[in-house]
C-alpha cells in the first residue's frame, strides 16, 4: 500500500471524509467526484480543515484525482494507492437535471481501503468523521469503516443509498453508529418503510432520532428546501429559486455547509438556511465541485432577504 503524502501536519478541528473518490463520466466529459470527495472539497472551500481517506489505482485517472486535490489546496496524506484495482468510475445520466441516475463500476480501488494505525490516529483526533453507505458495499472497505467508527468522536452518516450497492442490514448498522444523519426524502421514505412508518408523518424525524439515539436528523427536499431535527425541535428551510444546470454535488455541498455551521456553533435554523443556499448555488453550475466561497453563499442569502 502506498500513501500519497505531502507530509503536512494534521491541523486542529479537522473533519475527516471517508470513502469513494472517482470520476463521474458525463456526456460533456469526466468530472472528479464521489460524495466524500465532494463534501471534502466544499468543506475546504468553506474554510474547514479536511482530510480524505480513500484509495485510487496506480493509473492516470488516479494521478489526475491527486493533482486535482492538490490544485484545490487539499492534502492527500491518507489517499491510498493500490496496484490491483483501477481508480473508480461512475457513468452519470443527467437527462433529468433534478434526478441524476448513476451506474457505479465495481470492483475498483476504493472498495479496498485498508485499515492501519495512521488512520486510527487521524480519526480519533478529528472533530468529525463523515462517511456514507456506498463505501460499505464490499467487505474490505466496510471492515475498515466499522473499525474507524469505534474511534470517531462525532460521526456523520451521509446515507447516499445507490441501488444495488446497499443492504438494509448495513444501513441500519451505520444508523446505529452515528450522531448526525443526512439523507434525501426518497431515502427517508425507504428507511421508515422498513419499520412500518411513513415519511409523511410530522413526527417521522423525531421517531428516527429516538429510534437510533441520534443528535440530529437532516432531510433534503430538493427544490423545496430541507428539514432538521435536533435538540427536540424540528427546523425547516425553504429552497432557493435558481436556474439549475445540474444537481450533481448539491447534496454534498449542502452537507458541507451544514457541518461548517454546526462547527461554528450557529443556531440550527441558520445552519439549515446556509446549507440550502450552498446546495442551490452549486446547482447553478455544471459538475459537483465548482469553485464557490462563503462570499458567494452570503450573496445568495442577501438576495433572498431583499
Amino acid at each position: 500500500m502506498t500513501l500519497l503524502s505531502k507530509n503536512e501536519d494534521l491541523m486542529p478541528n479537522t473533519i475527516v471524509c471517508f470513502g469513494e473518490t472517482l470520476w463521474d463520466v458525463l456526456p460533456t466529459g469526466k468530472q472528479p467526484g464521489g460524495a466524500p470527495f465532494n463534501v471534502a472539497i466544499h468543506l475546504h472551500q468553506l474554510g474547514q480543515s479536511v482530510e480524505i481517506i480513500s484509495r485510487i489505482g496506480d493509473d492516470d485517472l488516479g494521478k489526475e484525482l491527486v493533482d486535482f486535490l492538490h490544485e484545490r489546496g487539499l492534502h492527500t496524506n491518507f489517499m491510498q494507492q493500490g496496484h490491483t484495482h483501477l481508480t473508480g468510475v461512475v457513468k452519470a445520466n443527467v437527462d433529468d437535471r433534478n434526478e441524476v441516475v448513476y451506474k457505479i463500476v465495481q470492483p475498483v480501488a476504493w472498495d479496498y481501503i485498508q485499515y492501519d494505525d495512521t488512520l486510527s490516529e487521524l480519526v480519533s483526533e478529528a472533530d468529525m468523521f463523515v462517511f456514507g453507505s456506498l463505501a460499505a458495499r464490499t467487505p474490505a472497505t466496510r471492515e475498515t469503516l466499522y473499525r474507524l467508527l469505534q474511534q470517531a468522536k462525532f460521526k456523520v452518516f451521509d446515507v447516499n443509498m445507490r441501488p444495488p450497492h446497499y443492504t438494509r442490514e448495513v444501513v441500519q448498522y451505520l444508523l446505529e453508529h452515528c450522531d448526525l444523519v443526512k439523507m434525501n426524502h426518497h431515502e427517508l421514505a425507504e428507511i421508515l418503510e422498513w419499520f412500518g412508518k411513513s415519511a409523511e408523518d410530522d413526527s417521522a424525524l423525531e421517531w428516527l432520532a429516538t429510534r437510533f439515539n441520534l443528535q440530529a436528523v437532516c432531510v433534503t427536499l430538493g427544490a423545496d428546501g430541507a428539514q432538521l431535527w435536533t435538540n427536540g425541535q424540528l427546523y425547516r428551510s425553504s429552497g432557493f429559486s435558481v436556474e439549475v444546470r445540474d444537481t450533481i454535488g448539491s447534496g454534498d455541498a449542502f452537507l458541507a455547509a451544514l457541518l461548517t455551521g454546526w462547527q461554528s456553533g450557529l443556531a440550527p435554523e441558520e445552519c439549515l438556511r446556509r446549507a440550502c443556499a450552498t446546495g442551490a448555488l452549486v446547482a447553478t453550475h455544471q459538475g459537483a465541485t465548482p469553485v464557490i466561497s462563503e462570499a458567494d453563499v452570503a450573496e445568495l442569502l442577501d438576495a433572498r432577504a431583499v
